[in-house]
Order: structure tokens, then C-alpha cells, then sequence
């Protein structure tokens, strides 16, 4: 991506999450230019990974109606069991991202392929801990990806909808 321009919002629960997104979706900002990341912790296999580019996910666990709701929204999908982090469902161009990181095997000082991703995008590894840790706490991270206008704008709509975190990482 030639513009490493983020925010990241850290919500506490899924409904918060959501309803973060449609303030954006609202708002007209380009829903292609956000990634979401959660846990799925009902489930019980052992899965190294799995993602689909392009298709939409119907279902996912207890969360099904959440995860389906917002694959609507979302271009990818995937599926990652992480070692330290757990199973994870991620929405939108991370998705590529972390499989790039897995497929060029790009180790980041031990981080995970969603740090190491998170590190290509100019995250700063004492904010990918943070966020790291916020997973394993069930919470749900947002990340917009953009010029510096689009994430000064997505920034502008977020605050309202009273993330626990929101870091501009440029």
C-alpha cells in the first residue's frame, strides 16, 4: 500500500464494533479501506487458517449474525488460528495483507502475521502489543486505511461512537 496511513479503534464488544462501522458505511467513507479483527472463540478445531478474497462469509459460530451482517460490507474474509491470540476472523484488506505476510513467511521480531502485518502497515510494535492484547481480551479492533484527509475524516466519525482506544498511526 503506497499510503500507510491508519487509525485504529479498539471496541469492547461486538454490537460496538458494528455500530462503529455503519457510522462509517453512513458517512460515506470507503468501506473497502477497513479491516476488522475478533475473536471467535466458540470454536473448537484446530484450524491453521483459512481466508477467502472476493467471496462472502454467511456464518460464523455463536457470532453468526454479526460476522454475517458485516461480510456484507466487507471485500475478504479469513479465518486464522493464532498461536498465542487464538482463532481469529478478520474482514477486509488485512486479510490479504496477513496472507502476504504468511505466503513471503515475513517474521517481525516475534510477532504474529496479524502483528507482522500490522507492522508493515507503519504500526509501531508497542501499539500492535496493545491491540494483540486486546484480542486476547475478546475485544474487536478497527482499522481504517487511507489518505491523511480519509483518516483525519474516519477519525472525525469514530470519535462519537466512544472507542475504549483510537490511535492515527501515519
Amino acid at each position: 500500500m503506497a499510503n500507510n496511513n491508519s487509525i485504529v479503534a479498539v471496541y469492547p464488544s461486538h454490537t460496538a464494533a458494528e455500530a462503529a462501522i455503519k457510522e462509517l458505511q453512513h458517512a460515506g467513507f470507503d468501506l473497502k479501506k477497513l479491516s476488522i479483527v475478533g475473536r471467535d472463540y466458540h470454536t473448537e478445531e484446530h484450524v491453521v487458517g483459512y481466508y477467502n478474497v472476493g467471496d462472502r462469509m454467511k456464518v460464523w459460530g455463536k457470532t453468526g449474525a454479526f460476522w454475517g451482517g458485516l461480510w456484507g460490507l466487507f471485500f475478504g474474509s479469513a479465518f486464522f488460528w493464532i498461536p498465542g491470540l487464538g482463532p481469529l476472523l478478520v474482514a477486509g484488506p488485512l486479510v490479504s495483507w496477513i496472507v502476504g505476510a504468511l505466503e513471503g513467511a515475513i517474521v517481525v521480531g516475534g510477532l504474529s502475521a496479524i502483528g507482522a502485518s500490522l507492522y508493515n502497515l507503519g504500526i509501531p510494535k508497542d501499539s500492535i502489543l496493545r491491540y494483540e492484547t486486546a484480542l486476547k481480551a475478546d475485544k474487536f479492533v478497527l482499522i481504517a486505511h487511507g489518505s491523511p484527509d480519509e483518516i483525519t475524516r474516519a477519525k472525525e466519525i469514530l470519535g462519537p461512537t466512544k472507542p475504549e482506544t483510537m490511535e492515527h498511526h501515519q
